[in-house]
């Protein structure tokens, strides 16, 4: 569907939207085939470890129970992604209605921020237990540990409604989509009317999760402090710091790429490079996360190993 700049689009109709961006993958069943591999092994990766994690009651720990919430908000990512994709990818034309376009975005983005809260509180775990050791038991008690969770849900699917609210409200002037899948900044380049309220809602976001990276970073800091300190702390980072932080920096750094690229990306990169900008952050932390924890942390691999004996 061409772009409408001139005038509003009739709001009589119900606006649809074109996901052009899957044009470009060819041959169309060669990626079928590979996207539906991918979503498959993250399906069955973060629920070996979800389902190994909620039945042995010796993994029901802090640590672990907040990386059965990772897995599970990686599930609940990547289904609000992946079988729209492998349908278009079957299917002749690829379009979205407007409010599943919004709700596509809402699930994608609010998965993001999920997985960030998470990776901060884990952060904030490990502090706890490697630099105040007396004091964990206490402070991680079942209460503390669901209100953690809680939290992580809570603020970025609650601070994400206004926005889907306000970019409900925009008129829209173009129907196509420069993506594989919806993205809120896209929407709003194509409305009618001036993002000045999205503009500075989106600042706030991003605000609000510079703060958690900040916190993240005291953490580490104390905890690297700690370390030197003593040969038991240092080997207890390494046990169960260096997953988490591998799981940090690359989804940081997955994650700058995607805001740098969504609001300043160019038609004229790379097919190559607009791809895998588009992409990485919703097929790698999905995978690396089970993988380096249960490759890594020796309990969950050796209950994992003692559930396929069964």
């Amino acid at each position: 569907m061409a772009s409408m700049t001139s005038m509003e689009i009739n709001t009589s109709y119900p606006i649809i939207f074109t996901l052009s961006g899957i044009r470009d993958l060819w041959p169309k069943y060669l990626f079928i085939l590979i996207f539906l591999l991918i979503y498959l092994l993250i399906i069955l990766l973060n629920l070996t470890l979800i389902i190994t994690i909620i039945m042995e009651k010796t993994l029901h720990e802090p640590m672990y129970l907040f990386l059965c919430n990772l897995c599970f908000n990686g599930l609940y990512g990547t289904t609000g992604f992946y079988p729209k994709l492998i349908y278009d990818l079957f299917s002749p034309v690829q379009v979205i209605p407007f409010a599943a376009c919004i709700a596509q975005a809402y699930v994608i983005y609010t998965s993001f921020m999920c997985e960030y809260t998470t990776l901060a509180i884990m952060a904030y775990d490990r502090y706890i237990a490697i630099c105040r050791p007396l004091e964990y038991h206490n402070m991680m008690v079942t209460q503390s540990v669901a209100k953690a969770i809680v939290y992580s849900w809570v603020l970025p699917l609650f601070i994400s409604l206004p926005f889907s609210v306000i970019l409900n409200q925009l008129p829209m002037c173009g129907l196509e989509i420069n993506r594989v899948y919806c993205y809120a900044w896209a929407m709003v380049r194509l409305s009618c009317v001036p993002s000045t309220t999205l503009n500075v809602y989106g600042y706030f976001l991003i605000f609000i999760f510079v703060l958690h990276a900040v916190f993240v970073i005291v953490s580490y800091q104390r905890l690297i402090v700690a370390c030197r300190q003593s040969n038991e702390s240092r080997k207890r980072f390494m046990q169960t710091c260096v997953p988490h932080l591998v799981s940090l920096i690359n989804f940081t750094i997955t994650l700058l790429f995607d805001i740098l690229f969504s609001r300043y990306g160019s038609e004229d990169f790379p097919i190559g490079v607009r791809y895998f900008l588009q992409l990485e952050i919703l097929i790698v932390p999905p995978l690396l996360n089970p993988l380096m924890y249960g490759l890594k942390l020796s309990e969950v691999r050796k209950r994992i190993f003692q559930m396929h004996k069964r």
